[in-house]
């Protein structure tokens, strides 16, 4: 009867946990799998759920704007993620050691992560502008001719978006960082340091190898989080991306909310988890050779 009675108490601990999983997760992630094989706009109503097999994954291969959403999507995470990384973790290295004011620049760096991505990205949108603070620098410090057109040209388009996503992303990789150097054992460094080593030699040989599971942490979680890159593309660009700004989760949101396509977009939402998982998988298996436990 206590054995009872403990089961009921346990489950009736779990189950808010356990319905909110199941109504916010668990729920739409099997719908979404089900109305990607269908074609259907909810303003129709439910009884108007056409079943169309593998038309919209068949559509997707003709759809340009999802081509350049993948092409994107896989550029913005091949230059934002490592730069991003790297840029963390000379900062972390430096700000490790005796540096003046520590915290406030420690701070200073990571203020831009929690605060509010639509207004961060609404400055970035001010600042190049036509005739914003890039463009006046520019031209009356390296002498342009004429202003770039940031949001518009195709050879500029991406830089803002990157700069930006970079920016907010390294204040969660310093912490992240400087967390994981403060437990490398100062012994090692106080070792090395009689036998002669290098800065460079004691950081790759030394710092690095005990730090590989925090960098191999970052690149996973922020691979995920650059590949459903929307507020700054959206906000940025205007609401109105074009093919060569644009993202996978761009398209997914027009696709559902501009098209009222659910079933496509619910497709496109579907091969995102899958180039999502793939990747997963590939750093999973490939932390085997450089990251040290």
């Amino acid at each position: 009867m206590n054995r009872k009675r403990e089961n009921i108490v346990g489950y009736a601990f779990i189950s808010p946990a356990l319905l909110t999983f199941l109504i916010l997760v668990a729920f739409p992630f099997l719908f979404t799998i089900f109305l990607s094989f269908t074609e259907w706009n909810f303003l129709s109503g439910w009884s108007n759920i056409k079943f169309v097999g593998l038309e919209n994954f068949y559509d997707m291969l003709a759809d340009n704007r999802f081509i350049s959403g993948v092409k994107n999507t896989f550029i913005y995470t091949l230059t934002i993620v490592p730069i991003s990384i790297i840029v963390a973790l000379i900062l972390a290295y430096l700000l490790n050691d005796k540096v003046y004011c520590k915290k406030a620049l420690r701070l200073c760096f990571f203020i831009p992560y929690i605060s509010s991505s639509v207004a961060l990205a609404a400055v970035f949108k001010l600042l190049f502008r036509e005739d914003g603070v890039v463009n006046t620098l520019l031209i009356n410090v390296f002498g342009m001719s004429e202003p770039i057109l940031w949001f518009t040209d195709k050879h500029y388009a991406k830089i803002p978006i990157i700069l930006f996503v970079i920016w907010v992303q390294i204040g969660f990789e310093l912490i992240i960082y400087m967390a994981a150097l403060q437990n490398v054992p100062k012994e090692l460094y106080e070792a090395s340091e009689l036998d002669g080593v290098t800065p460079w030699k004691k950081f790759w040989k030394i710092t690095f190898p005990l730090i590989s599971p925090t960098t191999f942490y970052l690149v996973v979680v922020q691979l995920i989080a650059v590949f459903k890159i929307f507020n700054a593309i959206d906000i940025m660009c205007f609401g109105d991306s074009a093919h060569y700004n644009t993202s996978l989760v761009v398209e997914i949101y027009k696709s559902a909310f501009n098209n009222y396509k659910f079933g496509y977009a619910s497709a496109e939402a579907l091969v995102l988890m899958v180039f999502i998982v793939i990747i997963t998988i590939i750093n999973f298996v490939g932390q085997k050779k450089w990251v040290h436990y």
